[in-house]
């Protein structure tokens, strides 16, 4: 049983996250190999597949969403994820104790639907969305006047985790937005959920994607629990390590370990981000210290690599005919960091600020205990 120090987890976890490197997969690739990425805010899957891929441009995913071959629902955690709609079909059954978990002990919509029949709320909400797409608040007003006694809000999220629900266009298209509006995932795509998924399968995939990783790992980035048996039954076909701490780590056999050494480059990731949220134990890509300065309270902000691991965080301030890039970083950093950086964030420009004549970067710096422009 070897040892695996946290910098050899780095490189592998970069190295499967496709952040050593950019890569010629395809969308479609990247989406089944990456099983989804968190995309609550809609432009940050492109960010996030911008970093990760060669020549990728926004029209790659845009018109994948249009063409209902890729979907936004929640998955894993109960969140948010695009994912092809394959595997939207495929992954949904395999969390549905998540959706139930997060619904009935949600301290705000839980109260709100007891003394239902949910059969009968999941029906006729099914019924109500695959006739129109709607908004949250529409369906919660409309199962309202079925049930007036419950509030609108609470019968709306009970649809939310009671049933595959997909967000349609324009939500979720580069530059266009709109209003989150809503249908089954089964209505949507024109096929039923695929029950024949496994577990096991499921959790090989995270290995490939995510590992070496701990079953606590693994009950992290799924939201599921008791995960514990289904890794027995895989162990057998799985490699077994030792991290700093003691922690048993399983992997998947062949999969890309690279040497600790293996050079890392610059990369900025989107808020929310997988590759920050999928582990027990994050430290393999941000230190502890640094989490309660990128997770907050009302979301996750937007950060950046160095040498493989989070160094700041970065936000576009958008003006008249201008964007700039704001990159803040934890620590002070030398000439040679800034301008790995600068080269990469005036890509990232070109990228997420196209329609902006002109393009500047100012990295912040702490002065007396702020964070200023410097």
């Amino acid at each position: 049983m070897g040892l695996l120090s946290r910098r050899a987890l780095n490189r592998s976890l970069l190295d499967r996250q496709l952040l050593l490197r950019r890569s010629s997969l395809t969308v479609t690739q990247t989406l089944e190999h990456l099983v989804g990425m968190q995309a609550q805010v809609p432009e940050a899957a492109y960010i996030g597949l911008w970093t990760r891929l060669e020549n990728f441009m926004h029209d790659d995913l845009a018109q994948m969403l249009l063409d209902r071959r890729a979907v936004r629902m929640a998955l894993m955690r109960s969140t948010i994820h695009l994912t092809t709609e394959q595997d939207a079909l495929r992954l949904r059954p395999l969390v549905q104790p998540v959706l139930d978990r997060d619904l009935y002990k949600n301290s705000t919509h839980a109260k709100g639907i007891t003394g239902l029949d949910m059969g009968d709320v999941v029906a006729y909400g099914r019924a109500l969305l695959e006739e129109a797409p709607r908004t949250i608040k529409e369906i919660g007003e409309l199962m309202n006047h079925r049930w007036p006694e419950h509030p609108p809000s609470s019968l709306a999220y009970s649809l939310r985790n009671l049933l595959p629900l997909v967000q349609v266009p324009p939500r979720g298209i580069w530059g266009v937005g709109g209003q989150t509006r809503c249908t089954t995932a089964t209505h949507w795509i024109g096929r039923s959920l695929n029950d024949n998924t496994t577990l096991g399968e499921m959790i090989v995939r995270y290995l490939e994607a995510f590992g070496p990783a701990t079953t606590q790992d693994m009950q992290t980035w799924s939201g599921l629990t008791k995960l514990k048996e289904v890794v027995e039954g895989l162990r057998p076909n799985l490699l077994v390590y030792r991290d700093e701490d003691g922690q048993e780590l399983f992997d998947v056999p062949e999969a890309p370990q690279p040497d600790s050494d293996t050079p890392a480059p610059p990369r900025f990731l989107p808020k929310y981000d997988n590759v920050l949220a999928s582990h027990a134990n994050r430290t393999r890509i941000i230190a502890d210290q640094h989490r309660k300065l990128v997770m907050m309270k009302n979301g996750m902000k937007a950060t950046f690599l160095l040498d493989g691991f989070v160094c700041g965080t970065w936000k576009i301030v958008p003006e008249r005919s201008s964007a700039t890039l704001v990159v803040e970083p934890f620590g002070k950093l030398n000439l040679e960091e800034k301008n790995a950086l600068t080269e990469e964030g005036m890509k990232l420009l070109q990228f997420a600020a196209v329609e902006a004549a002109v393009h500047d970067i100012q990295f912040a710096s702490e002065t007396e205990g702020r964070q200023t422009i410097a």
